[in-house]
């Protein structure tokens, strides 16, 4: 039976996808890796249409922790615990993690939160959603859900803070993600942001260069090699650091700060919410209180 998340009339299930299957294929049948997307991306968001990133994640969702490990040069455990951190959460917190994946911020911002505290991780891919479950969600005050980061089924300012980690570039707009966020966070809360990034030094040029032409190699043995061609792809697209601070304060936060790490393989962006009500190009975001 379908279920709601803070009666906000809008509905769940896990496990299965709340977006339609595209056309010519057959709902939980694996698409063939040719329908991968293609990664391009503007300053406004990726073209990908969502259902194709969405099947994409479903695909790779068996092999997405060890290739991340291994792509990062196992730096990935160090770059989420900073990024839980500067979350800024406490015993008691209410949290949201969207583009949760297979859990592991979500988890990792849990133990910050107690005793006491309960988080929501939010993942558009069910097979995503299906393995976080499968580990983490026997524990009390954690929740796993499918659900669009451009529509989140939450009410407003409902959270203590939202994290987003390698999430953001494939978001067919920056802007209104960051303000889903936004939205869903408290006056005063953060909104982090953790996300591959092209680096400017000469060092971690050498380290993109390495990424750009053995990430896709990792991935064909892995038997997903479209996939991790995309990914490549949505990185060289993806705005530069300076660009997603302003989309952030764009989308109504402030204090917006970000710093790189590895070399500036990757960024973390953090804004705090503050108190006007937010305002999209599409005119005020509706309560859903």
């Amino acid at each position: 039976m379908p279920r709601s998340y803070h009666r906000t009339g809008k509905y769940v299930l896990l496990g299965v996808s709340t977006l339609p299957a595209r056309p010519g294929t057959i709902s939980g049948m694996r698409p063939p890796e040719r329908d991968t997307p293609s990664g391009r991306s503007t300053d406004h968001g990726n073209a990908a249409p969502t259902a194709d990133v969405r099947d994409m994640f479903d695909r790779i969702a068996g092999v997405y922790d060890p290739m991340n490990l291994v792509i990062s040069a196992f730096q990935e455990p160090r770059w989420r615990r900073v990024a839980v951190e500067l979350a800024g959460v406490r015993p008691g917190d209410r949290v949201l993690d969207v583009a949760t994946g297979t859990g592991k911020v979500a988890a990792a911002l849990f133990d910050r939160v107690q005793p006491g505290g309960t988080v929501l991780g939010v993942d558009i891919s069910p097979r995503m959603i299906s393995i976080a479950t499968r580990r983490f969600g026997d524990r009390r005050g954690i929740e796993f859900v499918v659900g669009d980061v451009l529509a989140l089924p939450t009410e407003d300012r409902s959270f203590d803070a939202a994290t987003i980690a390698f999430g953001m570039r494939n978001l067919p707009h920056y802007r209104r993600g960051f303000e889903e966020m936004a939205r869903s966070v408290r006056v005063g809360g953060r909104v982090v942001c953790l996300e591959i990034a092209r680096p400017r030094s000469l060092l971690a040029r050498l380290l993109q260069t390495w990424f750009d032409r053995i990430v896709p190699l990792l991935g064909r043995v892995a038997g997903h090699g479209a996939a991790y061609g995309y990914l490549v792809r949505s990185v060289k697209g993806y705005p530069r650091p300076e660009r997603i601070a302003e989309i952030m304060r764009e989308a109504g936060l402030v204090d917006v700060t970000w710093h790189g790490m590895s070399g500036g393989i990757v960024t973390l962006h953090v804004g705090t919410v503050g108190g006007e009500a937010v305002t999209t190009a599409w005119g005020p975001r509706p309560s859903r209180g």
